[in-house]
Order: C-alpha cells, then sequence, then structure tokens
C-alpha cells in the first residue's frame, strides 16, 4: 500500500466572522427582525422600548437631523422644516402618496423560482429604473456589481419585464412599446415591424415613407400608428416617483453644509440592546456549572452582536465618504451628473475587500436633497474619457450634455448627430455619431428632422 503525505490549506471561518458578515448586509428592516428574533431566544439581551413605534424613531430622527442642521445653510433649514412640517415623513403610507412603481413592482416578486441571489439582483433591478419605468443603466455595471455575467443581468431584466404594468423595465421606446404589444390576444405583424424598424419615420409622419419601404398600403401604415397610439410610451408615469419614496426610511442622510457634506447614519431604524444587570451578576453567583456556562455564551454572543453592530455602522460611514467624495457632482447638482464608480475604486480608497463593500451596499438607501436612493446606484460604469485630463465620463453624464446641446440648438436649423459629436468633442467628450444616435434613442428625442421647427 503507497502511503503519502499531503499538505493544505483550508479557510476556516469563525461563527462571529460569518455573523458579522450577515450583520453588515442586512437591511435596517432585516436588522431590526434579526434584533428581535435574537431577544426572544437570548434572555439577556433586553431591547430598548422606546424604539418600539414609528413615530418614537421619527421624532428621534428629526431631532438628530436638527442637531446637524440648525447651523447650516438656508437650503438644508427648509429641508429639515419639511420635515417637520409633514408628519408622515420617512414612514408615510404608500396610499397616502400614491404608489411607488418599485413596490408595485416587487409585490409581484412572488414566486419561490428564484434563488435568493437572483431575488436580490431583480430587485436591485427594479430599483434602478428611472420615473418613467425604463432600465437606461449599463447592465455590464449591475454585472460587475453582483459579479455575474452581463447576460444574466439581461435574463433577470427580461423577468422584470413581464411584471406589470406592461412595458416596464424596456431599455428603450421601442423595446417598451413592443414588450405591451406582444401581450395583447392578438396584434397587427405592420405595427410590430413599425415599431421595431420606424419610429423615427412616425415621429416625422413619413408614413408613405414607411408604407413604401414595408410594401404594404399607407390605410395599413396609418391602422398601425392608431394601434401605436393605444400603448403607454411611459408606464411609469402613473406612480409616484424616486423622490417621493418617504416611507422608505434612509440608511443615511447626506446634508449639504457650507465647506462640503456631512453624512448622518440613521441608527434609530432598528432597536438598541442592553444586556441584561441582572443575568450578568448572576453569571458571577451561580455555581452550577451548566448554568455558568449557558449564561456565558449568551453574555459573549450579545456582545458580539454589538460589537458587529457598531462594526457595521463603521464601515457603512467609511463606504459612504468614499462614495459621497466620488460621487460630489451628483449631490450637488442631481441626476445625470454621476462619475465612474466601481467597487474596485471604493476599495482602493478604503483598503475594504470588494465583498465586503458589496455587502455594505447592499438593501441599503440614502437620502440627500435629491431624493432617496439605493446605494448600488452610484456604482455606475465608463463610458468616455475626457480628451485632455483623461477623466472617466458616466453614460448618464454624456447623455446629460447631448440634452444641453439640444436645447440650445437652433429649432430652425436643428443638429445631426455628426454635429451633435462635434459640440461633445469641443467639450473633451469624444465619442461617435453612432453613440450619439443611440443614446439620443435611449432618451426618446427624435433625430434632426423631427426636432424641426418652421
Amino acid at each position: 500500500m503507497n502511503q503519502s503525505l499531503v499538505l493544505s490549506q483550508k479557510q476556516i471561518l469563525s461563527q462571529h466572522l460569518i455573523q458579522s458578515m450577515e450583520i453588515l448586509q442586512m437591511s435596517a428592516v432585516e436588522l431590526e427582525a434579526y434584533l428581535e428574533n435574537l431577544s426572544m431566544e437570548n434572555p439577556v439581551v433586553e431591547l430598548e422600548s422606546a424604539q418600539g413605534t414609528a413615530e418614537n424613531m421619527k421624532e428621534m430622527m428629526l431631532s438628530r437631523k436638527l442637531e446637524w442642521l440648525e447651523s447650516t445653510d438656508y437650503q438644508n433649514k427648509v429641508y429639515y422644516k419639511e420635515d417637520k412640517q409633514n408628519d408622515d415623513s420617512y414612514w408615510q403610507d404608500i396610499s397616502d402618496s400614491g404608489e411607488v412603481l418599485s413596490e408595485y413592482l416587487l409585490a409581484q416578486l412572488v414566486t419561490p423560482d428564484y434563488t435568493a441571489q437572483e431575488h436580490q439582483i431583480m430587485e436591485y433591478l427594479i430599483y434602478s429604473l428611472d420615473s418613467k419605468g425604463y432600465y437606461t443603466d449599463d447592465p455590464a455595471a449591475a454585472a460587475e456589481t453582483w459579479n455575474v455575467s452581463e447576460e444574466e443581468i439581461l435574463r433577470l431584466l427580461s423577468e422584470v419585464q413581464q411584471l406589470d404594468p406592461a412595458g416596464v423595465g424596456a431599455r428603450d421606446l421601442s423595446e417598451c412599446l413592443l414588450l405591451q404589444l406582444i401581450r395583447k390576444p392578438t396584434w397587427n405583424e405592420v405595427t410590430e415591424t413599425i415599431i421595431r424598424d420606424y419610429l423615427d419615420e412616425v415621429a416625422r409622419n413619413h408614413l408613405s415613407n414607411i408604407a413604401k419601404k414595408m410594401k404594404v398600403s399607407l390605410s395599413e401604415v396609418q391602422d398601425a400608428c392608431d394601434e401605436i397610439r393605444t400603448l403607454n410610451p411611459k408606464p411609469g408615469n402613473a406612480f409616484s416617483d424616486r423622490s417621493r419614496m418617504q416611507y422608505i426610511s434612509p440608511d443615511a442622510v447626506i446634508v449639504r453644509v457650507e465647506d462640503g457634506f456631512e453624512i448622518l447614519i440613521n441608527e434609530y431604524q432598528y432597536p438598541k440592546f442592553h444586556i441584561s444587570t441582572y443575568y450578568q451578576e448572576l453569571e458571577k453567583t451561580v455555581t452550577d456549572a451548566e448554568t455558568k456556562k449557558y449564561l456565558r455564551e449568551k453574555i459573549q454572543q450579545a456582545q458580539n452582536v454589538a460589537g458587529n453592530i457598531q462594526q457595521r455602522s463603521s464601515t457603512l460611514s467609511q463606504v459612504l465618504h468614499v462614495l459621497v467624495d466620488k460621487q460630489q457632482e451628483f449631490f450637488l447638482k442631481g441626476v445625470g451628473n454621476r462619475r465612474p464608480l466601481k467597487l474596485s475604486d471604493i476599495s482602493e480608497a478604503t483598503g475594504l475587500h470588494e465583498s465586503t463593500i458589496s455587502r455594505t451596499l447592499r438593501s441599503k438607501y440614502l437620502q440627500c436633497t435629491w431624493g432617496i436612493y439605493p446605494l448600488n446606484y452610484f456604482l455606475t460604469s465608463v463610458a468616455a474619457k475626457n480628451a485632455e485630463s483623461g477623466e472617466e465620463q458616466t453614460p448618464e453624464y454624456i447623455k446629460t450634455q447631448i440634452r444641453e446641446i439640444i436645447e440650445n440648438e437652433d429649432k430652425k436649423k436643428p443638429l445631426s448627430d455628426e454635429a451633435i459629436s462635434k459640440q461633445l468633442s469641443e467639450k473633451q467628450i469624444a465619442i461617435s455619431r453612432r453613440t450619439v444616435n443611440k443614446y439620443r434613442q435611449e432618451m426618446g428625442i427624435p433625430d434632426k428632422n423631427g426636432r424641426k421647427t418652421w
């Protein structure tokens, strides 16, 4: 019999480390439920009753915010005043302000067929939809965030697109209309072809050109256009937009101050707890070995949880400081001003592992002047680089620049995509005419003929 000695290394995670990672990635709601369960199975844990109602939490949050805001600029004082005057701020019932699209969609994710990660990715995609119900982010960025393939992101996006209202989750107008059309019991193939290939011509009212190219009658094209008009180009518009997501209590509030931003971690969302002094004294005096061991283990468990919660807040604060620093243009100017940001960028700035950062961002939200956003919203991809400085630019930023150029053009002589590309190059944004065309269509902006006024 041959015998050999094989050396191997195995990484064994302690229960304490596993618990630390679990608590780090918990949302505030999950952490609250975790602590409530802990208090029921661990007798030494005593939850503070002052955290028991949403009203108490709201008052403490507003009081804490006042401490931060009372000496800051006018904008923040107004921001606080609006919170104080709105009795339902943060904990407002959804029926009071109109249902929010994301919640309406999440309520439909009841099938058990999805894995935990698939459900989390679909939730992320849902929260990434814009006010029209479109998904305009880069799937590659989402794939990097979740460490899956871009094909997997698109597959799960197609699952989101099966939810109601029809058309939600589309990446552009054409896809939005097609998602609605194919749900009809019957539909006109001419309509489908026009939506796929000729929406620009429809916008310019070139129906005869469409009929000639498709080799169908003008009346068929007109009937197809009538059918298209029954579809909803903005399926999310019937819902409240992101800025009215007041029923979500944010994990952090980003406050503008004179010399920058303050980050307020909202620790009032989950109950505080302490270790019972009675059981601590009992552990010291009890003589029964089994009882002493039991109490010592329960006290140690509670201490570990307290330390992990403190570590959760510290790590969240670290990540948020980097996020706010890297995305300062967004917090100053609002939507359209995000900068490229990857997990590796935050990792480099904090010294934390990318997996730790991913857990920190999961299922957490921040509130700023522009509304409430999931933290993953601030992870963005690169579309181009500034030709002089080498600064990376996001698709969102470039779209904002395209929209600005189009808004300022002479409407009697609107710019071609090539001309827009040249103007962008003057701003040190190097993208091709085709990319301009792609972004313009994604924003639902007609070509130069469709924008021309007489």
